[in-house]
């Protein structure tokens, strides 16, 4: 299985010029191919650039988010149609941000997963668990809960073509880093529940680490037995340590 690196923590990042130059650089080290899959997740003002300068590259891209409504008097949303008129193959959906700053509950979370599947963009869902969740011992509860809420709503089958990135909230932003271990750990957590279910199915998911990945801890964490790839963070916004990180996953 090809690793998979996403770039998918631009945040409310970015402009014309620093996207072009961040994006030309990637497609001049990778963009006609490489040893691993790799795609951009940007701000939606800034899909039809993004979707100008990779469409015959080998990078694919996305949205941060999507609305769980097809279509409708929802101002200011953003539908799954309007994410494939500008070639989106991705959507991050259930971010830690979009959970904790906008109160996506898991049922909001898994609503917006269908919409992603039913409008032909591939979702990839992101689990994780607060400081405050994994000191009181209960990370594994609140895995299963984010994740159950999604297979309840969309069906085991519905995760066929999507992605899971487990994103440990207490490493997002705040240079603490999951070990090894404590990662490889949810995500054995993770694989072995989607098996319980379809065992098929938990084989061939890509499960990605987001939680503070950089050039100086990505192969260690990329050389462990369930971690298929990276949610890139904050070193996805300077080209040459995202490039590094790809090269790591090699």
């Amino acid at each position: 299985m090809r690793r998979k690196l996403v770039a998918g923590n631009w945040k409310m990042h970015g402009g014309l010029a620093r996207n072009r130059d961040l994006l030309d650089s990637l497609v001049q080290a990778m963009g006609k191919g490489g040893s691993a899959d790799c795609a951009v997740c940007v701000p939606f003002p800034y899909l039809g650039q993004t979707q100008e300068l990779l469409k015959s590259t080998a990078i694919a891209w996305g949205a941060q988010t999507l609305s769980e409504h097809a279509q409708g008097a929802y101002t200011g949303e953003v539908s799954a149609a309007m994410l494939v008129d500008f070639g989106c193959r991705y959507v991050l959906v259930g971010h830690s941000e979009r959970r904790s700053l906008y109160g996506e509950s898991n049922e909001a979370v898994a609503a917006k997963f269908v919409a992603a599947v039913k409008g032909g963009v591939t979702p990839i869902l992101c689990l994780g668990e607060t400081l405050e969740q994994r000191e009181g011992n209960i990370t594994e509860k609140v895995i299963a809960a984010q994740l159950d809420a999604v297979t309840q709503a969309a069906g085991v089958s519905g995760l066929a073509n999507a992605v899971i990135a487990y994103e440990p909230v207490w490493a997002i932003g705040t240079g603490r880093t999951a070990t090894p271990q404590q990662a490889q750990d949810v995500h054995a957590f993770i694989r072995e529940r989607l098996a319980a279910s379809d065992a098929l199915l938990a084989q061939r998911m890509q499960i990605l680490y987001g939680g503070s990945v950089k050039p100086q801890n990505a192969a260690e964490l990329f050389g462990m037995a369930d971690i298929d790839g990276g949610l890139i963070g904050g070193a996805s916004l300077v080209a040459q340590d995202f490039l590094a990180i790809c090269r790591a996953a090699g």
